[in-house]
């Protein structure tokens, strides 16, 4: 989710699972400087599920249903479909000790079935977010690693390395959400569009 070029702030991967007998993911969150004094925050994390890339496709592009695991987000909604471009509205929040900020972005999807998801930003509260969904097989088994880059530029002021903490802090809860809900094998219907 670059031109940015200024400073480097960057934390190494780690390893993270939000509770006992959740998938295991990585997780690595870089803060880049842009010449206008924004921030950039680029997001890698990967991890394994037992679902197969049928199952995983399914459940994430069920986008009426993200709210019901997704921490942060209260609600989305499918506002269009074109063919495989989906136009989402997702509304959440963010927190920081004290603080609390509503977001809203209306985002395009783009599917790339049967192993990959485009999202980009139309309008919102932030200035840049770019992000992507990509399923891989399993060699030998019937699980897929899920792998999610993104870049996001908020239109908030988001306060240096406790920035970073933050987006990592929100983006190991979003992933550890995701991938607890995908190694659940109990059947979730698609809502319609």
């Amino acid at each position: 989710m670059l031109l940015l070029s200024c400073a480097l702030s960057a934390w190494g991967p780690t390893l993270a699972a939000a509770q006992p007998g959740a998938p295991k993911f990585e997780l690595t969150v870089e803060r880049v400087d842009g010449a206008a004094g924004d921030s950039a925050y680029q997001i890698t994390s990967s991890g394994a599920v037992a679902a197969t890339p049928a199952v995983v496709w399914r459940i994430l592009t069920d986008y009426n249903h993200l709210a019901d695991y997704l921490p942060n987000l209260t609600s989305t909604r499918v506002v269009s479909r074109n063919g495989d471009r989906v136009i989402v509205e997702q509304l959440g929040t963010a927190r920081f000790l004290f603080f609390s900020q509503a977001i809203r972005l209306v985002v395009q999807v783009q599917e790339r079935s049967p192993d990959r998801i485009d999202i980009s930003l139309i309008d919102g509260d932030m200035k840049v977010y770019r992000a992507t969904w990509e399923l891989r097989p399993l060699a030998g088994a019937t699980g897929t690693r899920v792998v999610y880059n993104a870049t996001i530029v908020p239109k908030f002021e988001v306060p240096g390395i406790v920035g970073t903490n933050v987006v990592r802090k929100d983006i190991a809860r979003m992933m550890a959400a995701v991938l607890l809900r995908l190694d659940r094998q109990e059947p979730q219907t698609q809502s319609p569009p």
